[in-house]
């Protein structure tokens, strides 16, 4: 689960981790408001506004219109995802860029050129930087452990970063045995080159932030950029953080800070059913038992000259019910073209599938070829139930039938 910026910096105070002052706001004359009342009253002359959306590279991402795609301006310039106001009238400067912000799209690199709607926006103090660095913690599932990362490239991708100078880039796994100890957090610091007061610092900061992340079970907290202050402070200038959704179950409070309108329609009515769906851009709808499975069915319509419209794990206890809510919401996707169900009954029986299909498609109207691949328990039990359905269902035996059928289906459809 991702959150905004403005609520992982919330959660990261309350472990004393170092961030800027700083307000959400979620309309243009709030910002205004909140820029005047909060920030210039009180002698702050330097602030940042700031778009809340889950995506990276706002800084460099820019606001277009939602309707016309036209870049949105204010003062005669571009306006960014990022925006620093240094000087004038703060307040007024404020509210003409969170104006032509709200209810439009930020467009970045991470988030295509469809983008991404601005609802919230998030007002921070400026603060005198004088060094830029990255920092993450996140699982390494190959070595079973958590894996810090840090680096003086602070500000860029670190996908960027690893491509074009990966010497940069220092690493240091943890075991969680002992946990992280503080030679690691000085031997991160020799690496970034630190010394003195802001050598000292860091070994606080990251001990802080890792202390941070294990307790509040993220997946992933990224601070780019971490920022040395010119008096050899380290602060949080901004925050990403992911969590383990296995461990939701310990933080009840953090269900609250989910933003349905950062995530696709259908990934969350998946959600309301425990489903493990991911949509894709793909034209072919696949429904699978087993995360395996469901990875090779993909590779099959890959081949077969389709490509997925979705990953969809029906898992290994669904019953009638759960089969047909997965059904229903593969079938939503407008660019599904054809559907390719492949099951292999282990825990959950073939003929439990063909009855959740058939009730599915009571309520959903279907006008494309469906492929049915069934094999496991009751595989033939679940064969006749197709057949006598009085419904026209492609039946495969094998996968490399299953694949010449998609074949066929996505040629009769042309």
């Amino acid at each position: 689960m991702k959150i905004h910026e403005y609520q992982a910096k919330e959660l990261l105070k309350k472990y004393d981790v170092p961030v800027l002052f700083g307000k959400a706001i979620f309309n243009s004359d709030e910002a205004g408001k909140v820029a005047y009342h909060d920030f210039a009253v009180k002698g702050i002359e330097t602030i940042v506004l700031k778009s809340q959306i889950h995506a990276g590279g706002r800084g460099k991402g820019t606001v277009l219109n939602r309707f016309s795609d036209e870049p949105m301006q204010a003062f005669g310039k571009d306006v960014r995802g990022v925006t620093v106001i240094r000087e004038g009238n703060i307040a007024d400067k404020a509210f003409q860029i969170a104006n032509a912000t709200f209810g439009n799209k930020l467009v970045t690199i991470q988030t295509g050129e469809e983008g991404k709607i601005v609802n919230r926006m998030y007002i921070e103090e400026g603060c005198s930087i004088a060094k830029e660095y990255y920092c993450s913690i996140l699982l390494d599932r190959e070595n079973s452990r958590n894996l810090i990362m840090v680096s003086t490239e602070g500000g860029m991708e670190i996908e960027t970063v690893a491509e074009e100078a990966p010497e940069k880039i220092l690493k240091e796994h943890v075991d969680p045995k002992i946990g992280f100890q503080q030679y690691q957090a000085r031997r991160l610091a020799f690496g970034l080159g630190l010394t003195g007061a802001a050598f000292k610092n860091f070994c606080s900061f990251i001990a802080i932030l890792y202390k941070a992340y294990d307790e509040m079970d993220c997946s992933m907290l990224e601070i780019n950029p971490l920022v040395l202050t010119t008096e050899n402070q380290f602060v949080a200038l901004d925050a990403k953080v992911d969590f383990d959704d296995n461990a939701l179950y310990r933080h009840s409070d953090y269900t609250a800070l989910r933003d349905l309108s950062e995530e696709e329609d259908l990934e969350v009515e998946a959600s309301k059913y425990n489903l493990n769906y991911i949509k894709l851009d793909g034209n072919v709808g696949c429904m699978v038992n087993g995360a395996g499975l469901a990875m090779a069915t993909m590779d099959i319509i890959q081949l077969a000259g389709g490509k997925p419209a979705n990953f969809l794990d029906v898992g290994g206890g669904a019953n009638v019910e759960r089969i047909a809510n997965a059904f229903r919401i593969m079938m939503s996707d407008p660019n599904v073209q054809a559907v390719l169900i492949n099951i292999f009954g282990g825990i959950v029986r073939c003929d439990r599938v063909a009855n959740g299909i058939l009730q599915a498609l009571e309520k959903v109207t279907v006008s494309m070829p469906v492929i049915v691949r069934l094999e496991g328990t009751n595989a033939i039990e679940a064969r006749q139930i197709l057949e006598n359905s009085g419904m026209k269902f492609l039946v495969a035996g094998t996968l490399k039938d299953a694949a010449d059928k998609v074949t066929e289906a996505l040629e009769s459809v042309k």
